[in-house]
């Protein structure tokens, strides 16, 4: 509920976009939104005191809903087909339900829930052949973009790869899956740019984001995420190499290997074949 120290007003004039408090009150006030955020004064201008939505508080506090779930069902504590209480978080963080109900939908879209009617959100369930597809197209998709990528991709925008690298490599020392797992993203997300291919782009934007728990449980495996660097260095090479059939082997190889890792469990390795070994010696590592 917002609250305003002014006189006591009986009547007010309502408008379309604000209520008006009388003159002697000497204050305007912006609709309330239907997250009932608090509003914080932002600007006082001709005796007016205009009221702002507190949207950093909001933000944080719905980043806060949405990593506790993302890492209750990560971690086990929330398993497939168990319901997520709305209550429980309602009452947790203090809030209505609507800020709940709406990290339900992002969380869906990301994999992690479903909503059912009348029932609730739940975590979702992946079959083995459901991660194995998933995978199987995300290593089609990413190799061609990876080749598409090789011819158009500056020496600058390389450079920048190799950047995001070397902050990954620091990450995965520092086991921080959660930043890790963001700027992963950055990674594949510049050279998916640099394909110039806008439809394969959203393609694969829209693959990835519904399937970003099993991404995030992928790079969450003992070993994954120093194996993933040493992947990216190679991928490096090979852009740097202009060679575009070995940046689309090694993107799909590097898609794969996550899917298997997944599907296997236990630690993660990288063994390589003959075959893999041979495209592998053609760059400079």
């Amino acid at each position: 509920m917002l609250k305003i120290q002014a006189e006591t007003c009986t009547k007010q004039k309502k408008t379309k976009q604000m209520h008006y408090v009388p003159e002697s009150c000497r204050v305007t006030i912006l609709r309330l939104d239907i997250y009932c955020i608090l509003y914080t004064i932002s600007a006082v201008q001709d005796g007016v005191i205009y009221m702002k939505k507190s949207i950093e508080k909001h933000l944080t506090l719905r980043e806060k809903i949405l990593e506790t779930i993302r890492d209750a069902i990560t971690s086990g504590a929330l398993k497939a087909g168990e319901k997520v209480a709305e209550p429980e978080l309602a009452e947790r963080f203090g809030i209505s339900r609507t800020p709940i109900r709406e990290a339900f939908r992002q969380l869906e879209s990301e994999g992690y829930l479903t909503v059912i009617p009348r029932k609730g959100a739940v975590v979702v369930s992946f079959t083995s052949k459901e991660i194995e597809e998933f995978y199987a197209i995300k290593s089609i998709l990413e190799g061609y973009a990876a080749h598409q990528a090789c011819k158009n991709l500056t020496e600058k925008e390389i450079d920048k790869l190799v950047a995001i690298n070397e902050r990954l490599r620091q990450l995965a020392e520092d086991e921080n899956i959660k930043h890790f797992f963001k700027i992963h993203n950055d990674f594949h997300e510049l050279f998916r740019k640099a394909a110039d291919n806008t439809k394969l782009d959203e393609l694969i934007s829209g693959l990835v984001s519904k399937f970003q728990r099993l991404r995030y449980e992928s790079l969450s495996k003992p070993g994954r995420m120093k194996i993933s660097v040493q992947e990216h260095v190679k991928i490096i090479e090979a852009f740097r190499a202009r060679d575009p059939k070995l940046a689309e082997h090694l993107v799909r190889k590097n898609a794969e290997h996550g899917g298997r890792v997944l599907m296997e469990g236990g630690e993660s390795v990288l063994p390589l074949n003959a075959v893999e070994q041979q495209a592998a010696s053609q760059v400079d590592i």
